[in-house]
């Protein structure tokens, strides 16, 4: 399922890449929603990198809505990877407008108010 060589190389963090390879996979089809994954030790002997790395890619793709955690269940695919694409997005322009004094509630009004 995960065929990327991880590039120690590459600007981008390695919990980054990991995340970014498995919604590769979902894209593909090769994880598909209300698939399992495999343990995240698998995954990271797979990619040759530590299992807390997978862990924080996997909390990453959690948070943007692509994977749901159940005890007893594993991890499931639940979202589309567009979904994640937007709300990745959204942490990304919430994270912008904070640094110029910007407030969730001055965000929702500004979107509200455009045509």
């Amino acid at each position: 399922m995960f065929g990327m060589v991880i590039d120690r190389d590459e600007p981008l963090a390695l919990h980054d890449q990991v995340a970014a390879e498995i919604r590769r996979a979902i894209v593909e089809g090769e994880a598909a929603p209300g698939g399992r994954l495999p343990l995240a030790k698998d995954i990271a002997a797979v990619l040759g990198v530590n299992k807390n790395t997978v862990l924080r890619a996997l909390h990453i793709l959690r948070d943007e809505g692509l994977l749901e955690f159940r005890r007893g269940r594993g991890i499931t695919v639940v979202g589309q990877p567009e979904r994640g694409l937007v709300v990745s997005r959204a942490r990304e322009f919430m994270s912008f407008v904070r640094r110029y004094g910007y407030r969730r509630d001055d965000v929702l009004t500004l979107i509200r108010e455009l045509p």
